[in-house]
This record gives structure tokens, sequence and C-alpha cells, in this order.
């Protein structure tokens, strides 16, 4: 019995120091903020381009917006898998892994929304 709590105390100061030394702004948790936000506009700009043609309204016609979108959704996507990469520690750990993995979903679906409005536009044009 007596080893057993030998063994839980260095462990259990191990996690309140970690969990106290995670709480605020890190620098893995504002790079995978960072990709999240890039990718979610890259997949906003996506869809936009995707749903309608801008004419001489918003930031460009189709084709433009693809491309914007595309750029946008693989920065961030290529953020997050760098971010999820050099991470050691899993989601709360203060590595930016939950917003990171974010990064990874919103780019891949802009880059998807992405292309198939280039499809689209070089049907249309």
């Amino acid at each position: 019995m007596a080893v057993s709590f030998v063994i839980a105390a260095p462990a259990a100061a191990h996690i309140a120091v970690q969990s106290a030394a995670t709480t605020g702004l890190t620098s893995g948790r504002l790079v995978g903020s960072t990709a999240a936000l890039v990718a979610l506009a890259g997949l906003i700009i996506g869809g936009l381009a995707l749903a309608r043609s801008a004419g001489r309204r918003g930031i460009g016609n189709r084709r433009n917006r693809a491309f914007m979108a595309l750029a946008a959704g693989l920065i961030g996507l290529s953020m997050g898998v760098v971010n999820l990469a050099v991470a050691d520690g899993g989601p709360g750990t203060g590595n930016g892994v939950v917003a990171g993995g974010m990064a990874l979903a919103f780019g891949l679906i802009g880059t998807v929304l992405s292309g198939l409005a280039l499809i689209r536009a070089r049907r249309t044009g």
C-alpha cells in the first residue's frame, strides 16, 4: 500500500504542474487557431464560389473565389497537419490539437468545394 502512494505522488504532481502550465494562449494553440481560421475562410469562400457567381459584387468572379478558397484551404490544411505532427500531447495539453483537427477538416472541405467551383466555372466559362 505504501508503494502505491510513493508512485502516485510524483504522477499527481506532474499532472498538476502540466495542467497549470497550459492555461491561457500557448504558441501551439495560437498556431492551431490561426490554421483553423484560415481554413474556415477557405471553406466559406469556396462555398460562396460554388453557390453563385459574384458578378460585379463581392470579391470577384467564381474562378477567382475558387482560387482564393483553394489557396486558403491548402494553407490551413498544411498548417493543421504540421501542428498535429509536432504536438506531443492530446487535447487539453496546450498544443493546439483540437484546433489543428478543425483546420484539417475545414481545409479538406474548403479544398473540395473550391475544386468543385473550379470545375463548374470551367464548364460555364
